[in-house]
């Protein structure tokens, strides 16, 4: 199948099927991108949901650019961000058109009820399912638990929690690379000092 066919339809399906904005596509997106198309890796796919996750806009819609783009250029990002956009788009003016005269429709406000539990589960299949490739060392523990508290509990806002973690990641990067340079200068001074204190 032509690669700009399959990424339509892809993100064609995501965009109708998905209840609950960008976070609660990710368990499909993971099952679709990893498992079935196997366009990326997990730790791939967590890099995209990041920097997807921390750039203005909708984060559906950044996705599907970015995937498009990754696989297929500029041409890519444009199928899969049209494709993405559509069901939604399509949904909202026909929701526009009859919602005024449906009112307090009890079937409607059940359904929607439905729908918001339907969007918080998976929310928390996709924090659940992509926990174990986002959080491998003690400082990836303690920051996700620190910009929990800093957005729940003290109500920072999050942009201003999203600049801070990446500030703070490029200096713990940094950190450790520092520190890996150090030690391999200090391995390759030990072999050197005893390659000279071998008897000729």
């Amino acid at each position: 199948m032509n690669i700009l066919v399959e990424l339509f339809i892809v993100f064609f399906k995501l965009g109708a099927f998905t209840i609950g904005g960008g976070i609660a596509m990710l368990p499909l997106l993971q099952n679709t991108l990893i498992n079935e198309k196997k366009w990326f890796t997990k730790e791939e796919f967590m890099d995209v949901v990041a920097v997807c996750q921390s750039l203005p806009g909708v984060v559906a819609i950044n996705m599907a650019t970015y995937v498009g783009y990754k696989k297929k250029g500029l041409a890519g990002s444009l199928v899969s961000t049209f494709g993405v956009v559509i069901p939604s788009f399509t949904m909202i003016l026909i929701i526009a058109r009859f919602i005024s005269s449906l009112g307090d429709n009890g079937v409607l406000m059940g359904a929607m009820a439905g729908l918001r539990a339907a969007a918080l589960g998976m929310v928390a299949v996709a924090m659940i399912q992509l926990m174990p490739t986002a959080i491998k060392n003690k400082w990836a523990m303690l920051a996700a638990a620190a910009a929990f508290v800093l957005i729940a509990v003290l109500r920072v806002n999050t942009a201003y929690v999203i600049l801070l973690f990446a500030v703070l990641g490029i200096a713990v990067t940094f950190a450790k690379s520092r520190k890996a340079a150090a030690a391999a200068e200090g391995a390759a001074g030990t072999e050197e000092a005893g390659e000279g204190g071998e008897p000729e």
